[in-house]
């Protein structure tokens, strides 16, 4: 087929990618974004400051043999003690600064920032 047999075909594809047709898109943020998640490692929250939409879960997960906790500084949140690969989640709903501490070992601090 000579490159004049493909014209329909290739038209139609650039007008489907120029109206943003579904079918020819690949997946939005919103379904290719992971849950937001700090793992705690090494004695750290990782990453130690995250960003997040109002509305969001946050899920810490504890990846030391060590237990942690993640306290709210304001007293909005508070896991209990959680062991290897145990997870607390919260779910943010307003915009603001929230900082944390792990209790039993308070030089471990983080921050969620919410927009």
């Amino acid at each position: 087929m000579t490159l004049k047999g493909y014209w329909p075909l290739l038209a139609a594809a650039g007008l489907a990618l120029l109206l943003g047709w579904g079918g020819l898109r690949g997946p939005s943020a919103a379904q290719t974004a992971e849950p937001p998640r700090i793992v705690v490692k090494n004695f750290m929250f990782q990453p130690m400051s995250l960003t997040v939409e109002a509305g969001s879960t946050v899920t810490w997960t504890n990846m030391d043999e060590e237990p942690h906790t993640v306290v709210s500084n304001s007293g909005l949140f508070r896991s209990s003690a959680l062991d290897t690969k145990d997870s607390f989640s919260f779910k943010f709903d307003k915009a603001g600064t929230y900082g944390f501490v792990c209790s039993i070992h308070p030089q471990m601090v983080g921050t969620i920032v919410v927009q």
